[in-house]
């Protein structure tokens, strides 16, 4: 995203592209790799699922996991899911991300969806927060996070600073009073 906030991907040659190092693509692929499940929003799925689907030669050092790996779509729009491995969750999507964060298996990654991502934080469904904020003020464009949303207070994790000023900040929601003094 970048400083305020944009992340859409219509303007990504704008923010995203110029600010390219293999710094960023390693961590980038260290966190698909990293990972054993995806979970998307519509609009996210359908913008991944034919660029990657069609990658045959382990492009980006990624797209073998992303083909093999199981994908969760929430969506109440979309009737089918196409891409290898992909199942889309309609209804119940808490109690549904509840099941699949309790089952044996390690990191469940979520890419962009800031919609997605908004719902899941109102039900306290987030583990961890993974920004790449980019040096660059757009001033126009689709934000991640919009006005009148549940306020989150968050705990940091990781800070770094990676090439061309891309600042990597990690969060996990802060623990309240209450549950701090009984831990």
């Amino acid at each position: 995203m970048t400083l305020d906030g944009v992340f859409d991907a219509a303007t990504m040659k704008e923010w995203f592209l110029p600010y390219n190092s293999d710094e960023k693509l390693a961590y980038l692929q260290e966190n698909v790799l990293t990972s054993d499940a995806f979970l998307l929003g519509r609009v996210t799925y359908e913008m991944l699922a034919p660029h990657w689907s069609a990658m045959k030669n382990n492009e980006d050092g990624i797209a073998d996991k992303l083909n093999s790996a199981p994908k969760y779509v929430v969506s109440s729009t979309l009737d089918k899911a196409e891409w290898n491995n992909s199942t889309i969750i309609k209804n119940n999507v808490a109690e549904e991300i509840t099941k699949l964060k309790q089952q044996p298996g390690g990191n469940i990654l979520i890419f962009g969806s800031a919609t997605l991502v908004q719902s899941l934080m109102e039900s306290d469904l987030i583990d961890e927060y993974r920004f790449l904020v980019h040096p660059i003020i757009m001033g126009r464009g689709k934000r991640f996070f919009r006005e009148g949303m549940v306020t989150t207070r968050l705990s940091p994790v990781k800070t770094k600073t990676l090439n061309h000023g891309v600042i990597l900040d990690c969060y996990e929601p802060a623990k309240s009073q209450a549950t701090a003094t009984q831990a």
